[in-house]
C-alpha cells in the first residue's frame, strides 16, 4: 500500500471515530409520539395488534419512522374509565411529545381542554358537532385528525342494512351510552332514520360504569320491550374493548345485530358497517408525518371518512336461521363463510 493511501485510510478511521462524528450519529433526530386510547389495552397498539394500529404503524414505517430507530411511541390507555382521561392527558401534556394521537372523542376533547400547543391528531366522531374544530378544511387550532362519522346519514345507513337483512324488522334495541359527548347525537340520528322505516327503537341509554351485569341488564330490558334485533353504536370506547362479551351475550339471545366495526364480525357478530379502517388510519399516519415535518395542525384538513366497509358473517346468519339476500351479499366488502 502506498504511504499516502495508508495516511488517507488512517485519517478516515480517525475521523469516523472522532467525538464529533459519534455525536452526529447520536444526535440524529428521534421523534416522540404519544398514542392515547380510551379503552383499548396498550398491547393492542402495535404492528401485530388490532387492524387500526397495524395500519397506522405500518404506514409510519413506510414513511420512514421506525420504532426503536428514529421513533419512540409512548402508549397510554384509560382502561374504559372516563374519569381517568384528565390524569392521562395531563401526563402526556407534561411530557410534551412531538405529536399525540388521541383515540376517542372524549380523549380528543380532554386534549382540547388541556393544551393549545401540542399537535394533536384526533380520531373521533363528528368533530364539528362536538366542537373539536370549527372547520374541517382549516381546523385553526392545534388539533386535526380523522373522523369515522360521515354524518347523520351514516347511522341511518346501518339501520337500513339491518332492515335489509331482516325485512320484517319492526323493533330494534339500541345500545348507546349517555356519558359520551356524541351519544345523544347518535341516538337521535338512529331514531330519526327508524321513523322513516317504520321501526321502533327501544332500550334505555347505558349510563355509569359498564360491566357484564350492566350489559346483561341492558339487553334484557331490550328483549322485554320486544326488540327483534340490536344496533351497537360507537357511543362508548368501552363497547369496543368489551366486544367479545357483547357478541357472546347477543348470541345467547339469538338476536341479529349490526355493529360499528368489522372486528365484531370476526368474532361472531352478524354484520358491521363502519368507516374503512385502512382509509382513515393511513390518513392519520400521514397527518402525523406532516406534523413531524413541521406542518401546523391548523393547516391540515380534518379528514372525514369517505370509504365504508360492510362485513357479514354467514356462519352467524345460518345459526340465527337468517338468509342474507344475495343483493346485500353482493355489496359486502367482507363475507365470512
Amino acid at each position: 500500500m502506498r504511504r499516502r493511501d495508508f495516511l488517507w485510510l488512517l485519517g478516515s478511521a480517525v475521523t469516523a471515530s472522532s467525538p464529533g462524528s459519534v455525536l452526529a450519529q447520536r444526535t440524529r433526530k428521534v421523534y416522540r409520539i404519544a398514542i392515547v386510547t380510551a379503552a383499548l389495552p396498550v398491547a393492542d397498539i402495535s404492528e401485530t395488534g388490532i387492524t387500526a394500529f397495524r395500519v397506522l404503524l405500518s404506514e409510519l414505517r413506510r414513511l420512514g419512522y421506525v420504532e426503536g430507530q428514529n421513533l419512540v411511541v409512548e402508549r397510554y390507555s384509560a382502561g374504559g374509565r372516563s374519569e381517568r382521561y384528565r390524569e392521562i392527558v395531563a401526563e402526556v401534556v407534561r411530557r410534551r411529545p412531538d405529536a399525540a394521537l388521541a383515540m376517542g372523542s372524549g380523549i380528543v376533547l380532554e386534549f382540547k381542554a388541556q393544551t393549545a400547543t401540542i399537535p394533536i391528531v384526533g380520531f373521533s366522531s363528528d368533530p364539528l358537532a362536538l366542537g373539536i374544530v370549527q372547520s374541517l378544511a382549516r381546523p385553526e387550532s392545534n388539533i386535526t385528525g380523522v373522523s369515522n362519522d360521515a354524518g347523520i346519514e351514516f347511522w341511518g345507513k346501518g339501520l337500513s342494512l339491518l332492515k335489509e337483512a331482516v325485512p320484517k324488522l319492526s323493533r330494534v334495541g339500541l345500545l348507546v351510552a349517555t356519558t359520551t359527548p356524541e351519544a345523544q347525537r347518535v341516538a337521535s340520528a338512529v331514531k330519526e332514520a327508524a321513523d322513516t322505516m317504520g321501526i321502533s327503537i327501544v332500550g334505555a341509554p347505558l349510563d355509569g360504569p359498564v360491566d357484564e351485569t350492566a350489559y346483561r341488564r341492558a339487553f334484557a330490558d331490550m328483549v322485554q320491550e320486544g326488540a327483534e334485533a340490536i344496533y351497537i353504536t360507537t357511543g362508548r370506547s368501552a363497547f369496543f374493548a368489551d366486544r367479545r362479551l357483547i357478541v357472546a351475550l347477543i348470541k345467547k339471545l339469538r338476536l341479529p345485530a349490526i355493529y360499528p366495526f368489522h372486528e365484531y364480525v370476526e368474532i361472531g357478530g352478524l354484520m358491521a358497517y363502519a368507516a374503512d379502517v385502512p382509509d382513515v388510519f393511513v390518513q392519520a399516519a400521514q397527518q402525523i408525518d406532516q406534523i413531524l415535518k413541521g406542518t401546523k395542525p391548523s393547516d391540515i384538513p380534518f379528514y372525514q371518512a369517505r370509504k365504508f366497509h360492510l362485513a357479514i358473517n354467514l356462519k352467524s346468519a345460518k345459526a340465527l336461521g337468517i338468509e342474507i339476500p344475495s343483493s346485500l351479499l353482493a355489496r359486502a366488502d367482507e363475507v365470512i363463510e
